[in-house]
């Protein structure tokens, strides 16, 4: 069971900005349910089933397609959400850590005895992946023993006594393993079994509906599938009982899966101090991090703050992502994992979700002021009321003339765009814009003076390095 194919590079290529609204316009649930439609048809993947969270709360959750051979489809059925149960099974250990029951910094040996190096890799370590514990399922196929079921004791016995890839906090690999040893540690701590401590202090109070993965198959649950490279859609057996347990071991709907989403924004069940050790990304012995806390990866793109994971089960593939800036989030969850529709879908989601609002009126004037000055210097004339003592100075003859002779040949603009927000230097209001031609593309500097009417103080063109 890997990371799964981190999708958030592309995911936050196609978001602009927060979102405005509170619920899905009739538009924008329109086009939601075409995208998933278009998608499911395209990629062959049977089905998805899909939520969303804008302002704080679920504002849409619906299942798309065929989730078993009999053709019914359910917006409450559970899928396998495989390696997102991760961040349960850390939050698990957050709260018995605030129980004083034990700390993120003890070794795994006060615990589970006879782990390789275990009198020195910490919970915190198996936790963010960082503890050298060799990892049971890289694979992203069933391997032969996963058709025998096993227990947590089995997998320790025979992966986590193995010598350990690196030194503990040296470097960051995921490993299901050190879940594993995770997942142990909180049953023996709490003498409950995990789903049981889950359920009592996570689910019940949060109205979600969750279930071992390992009992959610058969009639009245999803069917999982796959495919061999271009051969046909076929269903696939599940692994045997035992195989992902606190690594992965929960089937939910994207609903649940959402109620969990909006509470990491409430800061509910959890302290807001949990909530931030589990997103702050763990640094190893060198200083560096790759942004993965506790159970999910954190970061930020375009703008936008995330805290994401995904998860990949035996014929199941998910993906699970917030915006905690925006008050949002978006789930999905399909029962293939032969195809990137789950990416495909997350991206295409947060782009319909993540609503740019209307332009800040500032900007909106001084864009069209910049545009002006723009086609005013290309023609060698220039408006010099509008500009201080200093833009005035820098603009002789021969520097207007030069932007005339190099600017005029290049014709009308395909675009000009504000790059970024505006900032405040040296009592100046600084804004870049980024002009694009056929064969060139230009960046634009400015400062002008503070307020509407406020005169330009520079107005600096010059080529992208491309």
């Amino acid at each position: 069971m890997t990371p799964v194919r981190s999708c958030l590079t592309a995911i936050l290529l196609v978001i602009a900005a927060p979102a405005a609204a509170q619920s899905l316009s009739p538009a924008e649930t329109a086009k939601v349910d075409s995208t998933v439609t278009d998608t499911l048809a395209k990629s062959g993947v049977p089905s998805a089933s899909i939520a969303i969270v804008r302002g704080g709360r679920v504002v849409y959750a619906k299942a798309y397609g065929k989730q078993a051979e009999t053709g019914t489809t359910r917006d409450d059925a559970p899928y396998q959400i495989a390696s997102i149960s991760k961040q349960f099974t850390a939050a698990a250990v957050l709260l018995l850590q605030r129980d004083g029951k034990l700390s993120l910094d003890d070794t795994v040996a006060k615990y589970i005895p006879g782990i390789t190096g275990g009198d020195s890799i910490t919970i915190r370590q198996v936790l963010s992946h960082t503890a050298g514990l060799q990892d049971y399922w890289p694979q992203d196929y069933s391997f032969k023993a996963m058709a025998t079921p096993v227990t947590p004791q089995q997998i320790v016995d025979r992966w986590a006594k193995k010598p350990l890839d690196f030194a503990p906090g040296t470097q960051w690999q995921y490993s299901n393993t050190g879940y594993v040893v995770a997942g142990m540690i909180v049953e023996k701590v709490s003498g409950q079994p995990l789903l049981d401590f889950l359920r009592a202090r996570v689910f019940t109070p949060l109205g979600i509906t969750a279930y071992d993965q390992d009992l959610a198959i058969g009639p009245g649950f999803p069917q999982g599938y796959g495919r061999a490279a271009l051969g046909p859609v076929r269903p696939v057996t599940p692994a045997a009982h035992g195989w992902l347990y606190a690594a992965g071991e929960l089937s939910m709907s994207a609903k649940s899966l959402a109620l969990w989403d909006v509470a990491r924004l409430d800061r509910a069940v959890l302290t807001p101090e949990d909530w931030a050790a589990q997103e702050t990304p763990v640094k190893l012995t060198d200083g560096t991090t790759n942004g993965y806390g506790l159970g999910v990866f954190t970061g930020a793109g375009n703008g936008h703050r995330f805290i994401e994971h995904s998860g990949e089960a035996v014929g199941f593939l998910s993906e699970n992502i917030v915006y905690p800036d925006d008050k949002a989030a978006v789930v999905v969850l399909t029962n293939s994992w032969s195809n990137e529709a789950f990416k495909t879908l997350a991206q295409k989601l947060s782009g319909i979700v993540l609503t740019p609002p209307a332009p800040d009126p500032a900007d909106a004037a001084a864009l069209v002021q910049a545009r002006s000055v723009f086609n005013q210097v290309r023609e060698g004339t220039l408006d010099r009321s509008r500009l201080t003592e200093n833009a005035n100075f820098y603009f002789n003859a021969t520097t207007l003339g030069d932007y005339r002779t190099s600017l005029a040949p290049l014709g009308t603009p395909r675009s000009f765009v504000q790059m970024g927000k505006a900032r405040l230097r040296g009592g100046f209001v600084n804004r870049v814009y980024r002009v694009e031609f056929p064969k060139i593309t230009l960046v634009i500097s400015t400062y002008a003076e503070p307020g509407s009417n406020g005169k330009l103080e520079q107005f600096l063109v010059a080529p992208t390095q491309q």
